[in-house]
């Protein structure tokens, strides 16, 4: 960290912040309610999700589940098929385990200890000092990306904040820096001020509480500061998915609990040097060749998948075929099912 920081940004950071998020920042977002439940489902949805996007997903969300007891009765496929689209769906399945988690050990009250929210599927440090701050008024250190690249502007911290000493820094900084009282509005304060104004491309300095005390705005390093991930190049792999037509319905399969897309519905999968046909015979399928369908790319965080689908008519579903784990949907049906985003948009094509 840089020696040259103000130290009139140290000692009154805290006030300053607060003072400038009651006046400044966001009151009317549909979370900001006393209810840990509310605050718990909005902090796991706004994980690598912005507020624009979380919004819609959240008000259907709390409509089918108003309560914790709600959540965690739900079927599993319930909940993914209101988080299709919104991605990173271990996040549902772990809401869901979480919820079920809590009813079982907590007698469905959230828990207001630290460690036992941290306990909690799908809830790390930063989350469950988020949980904690908003729903309880606990004096807890968040440290999300939106904070991490604030304190790297402000402080002049070098390096990735996803390298582990970097990270460790940045979180001695956060603890040190935490005000004895108004911990909602400096902890919304710091989440408003990443958001809004300090944003990663075009930060909005001449409007920061902190511009005369920045070190990045001080030296012009706003562009550099917090240091990118060290590139690599995202491994290209591609795949061949079967649209399986018989009687206006499309097949469906159930993917594995764990890895890409867990749990949710899509069409079945061959390798992309295989026969479409043949792949289709072993699933117990003899279908036929129908029109070709444009192909699509869908990027994940670690790699890209290239997806060419391949239409196929099924003239008879023999009796004999086993269909565990499977489902034969009109695409209407198929639409409103929990789908990942590129089995969906497919599927919105045909």
């Amino acid at each position: 960290m840089t020696s040259r920081i103000s130290p009139s940004l140290l000692v009154g950071f805290a006030a300053r912040l607060i003072a400038w998020q009651r006046g400044h920042g966001r009151h009317g977002l549909p979370w900001q309610v006393a209810d840990p439940y509310a605050v718990w489902v909005s902090e796991i949805m706004l994980q690598q999700t912005q507020v624009e996007t979380v919004i819609p997903y959240y008000a259907r969300f709390l409509a089918r589940f108003p309560d914790l007891a709600s959540l965690a009765a739900a079927p599993e496929d319930d909940v993914l098929a209101l988080w299709s689209g919104l991605g990173y769906y271990a996040r549902a399945r772990n809401l869901h385990a979480a919820a079920r988690q809590v009813m079982a050990g907590h007698g469905g009250v959230f828990p207001s200890d630290f460690e036992a929210i941290c306990a909690l599927p799908g809830i790390g440090r930063s989350t469950a000092a988020a949980i904690a701050a908003f729903a309880f008024g606990e004096r807890r250190a968040i440290l999300d990306g939106n904070v991490k690249r604030v304190f790297c502007r402000l402080f002049g911290v070098d390096g990735w904040p996803g390298e582990r000493a970097v990270e460790q820094r940045l979180w001695r900084l956060a603890g040190a820096l935490l005000p004895e009282d108004g911990i909602r509005a400096y902890t919304q304060g710091l989440m408003d001020l990443g958001a809004t104004l300090c944003r990663r491309g075009r930060p909005d300095c001449r409007r920061c509480p902190f511009a005369d005390d920045c070190v990045a705005n001080r030296d012009g390093r706003q562009a550099e500061l917090p240091a990118a991930r060290p590139r690599k190049g995202l491994p290209e792999k591609a795949t061949i998915m079967l649209v399986l037509w018989h009687g206006g319905e499309i097949l469906l399969e159930k993917r594995p609990a764990t890895g890409i897309w867990g749990g949710l519905w899509s069409l079945p999968e061959c390798p992309a040097d295989a026969d479409p046909g043949e792949a289709a015979r072993r699933l117990g399928y003899a279908a036929e060749p129908l029109t070709a369908l444009p192909g699509l790319t869908h990027t994940f965080s670690h790699f890209r998948l290239h997806i060419r689908p391949h239409a196929l008519a099924v003239p008879v579903r023999p009796a004999a075929v086993a269909e565990a784990g499977r489902l034969w949907l009109s695409p209407a049906e198929a639409r409103a099912a929990a789908l990942p985003t590129p089995v969906r948009r497919i599927i919105e094509a045909l």
